[in-house]
């Protein structure tokens, strides 16, 4: 039996699949968490030690899809279920 090509060949079962909350390929089925992102765990996986994996998926890096309509939101009071009030009135332009 020799160390290398041959032996490559037979690696043919999966260790890792798809994590369902990061989405890589990082979930390791037998012990069943993620190597990426530490699931089933409750807190991230992240280190201090790789400042670049942390740039990688701090918050700003996805679709904002809540926080990027709160600048106009804080600047109007955070108001809900009102009506804007009009900034000139309107029908007096004669």
């Amino acid at each position: 039996m020799t160390k290398g090509t041959s032996s490559f060949g037979k690696r043919t079962s999966k260790t890792h699949t798809l994590c369902v909350r990061c989405g890589r390929r990082s979930y390791h089925i037998q012990k069943s968490t993620c190597a990426s992102c530490g699931y089933p765990s409750a807190r991230k996986r992240t280190y201090n030690w790789s400042m670049k994996s942390k740039r990688r998926r701090t918050s700003g890096t996805g679709r904002k899809a809540y926080t990027r309509h709160m600048a106009r939101r804080f600047k109007n009071g955070l108001r809900e279920g009102s009506q804007a009030t009009p900034k000139r009135i309107v029908g007096a332009s004669a």
